[in-house]
């Protein structure tokens, strides 16, 4: 695709891009139409030495959609919808395994944008994979069978540990199960902008398959997810403070290293609201014509 408005270097062919000669703070319109479509491209994208003010962190997270506030980060001060994500020898890394964001929603994340604050002297990378080159490169009779398919997504699978750390873990714990119960997403979604599927799992919330005995449905889960961290589907930035990440939740996955511990890392990060996934459209066969 052709970019008159901004600089955009591929960093893969399955996923990621520099986006240069932006200044995030001050878009207009076309500047930002032409981001969006870069995004629904790429699935990631890294701009470079943004000194974004909260309040230019949410204007800009706020053009992609509604902005959410998480269950569990802490809220920055006067701007809950920036969630600061700080983690130091009081406060190890939790977020070092692969996910998307708050599938355990029954409307998930659309996009995230980050934004680093204190980068650790050594460490701290982030990586992200494409969950439509996952898709893409399975067998076409898996891909069929895959689309039959739905999977619960459990909150506490990846927070009810951490919960039972705190002195109220108990009671965040029965609050989450009233608040914030199981739900169920295809396996495989149709994306609603580019139409491309995507390979709708992740090891953190996905907990079952639906439709499959225990045994069938742990082993097609740990299959699908080793094959999801293929490093073709992958791409990995090294931060720099003031950098900012924007990615699209519904076709990507992401993990954030905790090989800085125990040093400081700071990032705040907006969650903008999405839709409900929606699996992969069948037509209907027509009913067989009777013969005689």
């Amino acid at each position: 695709m052709n970019y008159e408005h901004i600089a955009l270097k591929p960093r893969t062919a399955a996923i990621g891009a520099d986006v240069e000669g932006v200044d995030l703070e001050h878009l207009d319109d076309i500047t930002f139409a032409e981001i969006r479509r870069a995004l629904h491209e790429h699935l990631v994208l890294f701009f470079r030495g943004q000194r974004l003010t909260p309040a230019g962190h949410m204007a800009f997270a706020g053009r992609f959609g509604r902005m959410e506030i998480h269950e569990v980060f802490r809220p920055h001060e006067g701007h809950p919808e920036i969630s600061v994500l700080e983690h130091d020898a009081e406060h190890p890394p939790i977020s070092d395994s692969w996910h998307s964001d708050v599938t355990y929603r029954p409307e998930p994340a659309l996009a995230s944008v980050l934004h680093a604050r204190h980068i650790p002297p050594i460490g701290g990378d982030t990586l992200w994979l494409s969950a439509v080159a996952a898709y893409e490169a399975l067998s076409p009779a898996l891909q069929e069978f895959l689309c039959t398919l739905t999977a619960e997504h459990d909150f506490l699978q990846a927070y009810g540990g951490y919960f039972l750390k705190q002195a109220d873990g108990p009671a965040r714990i029965e609050r989450a199960r009233r608040e914030t119960p199981p739900v169920t997403h295809p396996v495989v979604i149709e994306h609603p902008v580019t139409g491309r599927r995507v390979l709708y799992v992740n090891p953190t919330f996905t907990a079952r398959i639906v439709e499959l005995a225990p045994a069938e449905s742990r082993a097609l889960l740990d299959m699908l997810f080793a094959h999801l961290l293929k490093p073709e589907f992958q791409v990995r930035l090294q931060w720099q403070v003031d950098d900012v990440a924007v990615w699209d939740n519904r076709a990507t996955q992401h993990y954030a290293t905790g090989d800085y511990y125990p040093a400081l890392r700071r990032m705040h990060r907006i969650t903008v609201g999405g839709d409900r996934p929606r699996g992969v459209l069948r037509e209907t066969p027509a009913p067989a014509r009777a013969v005689g």
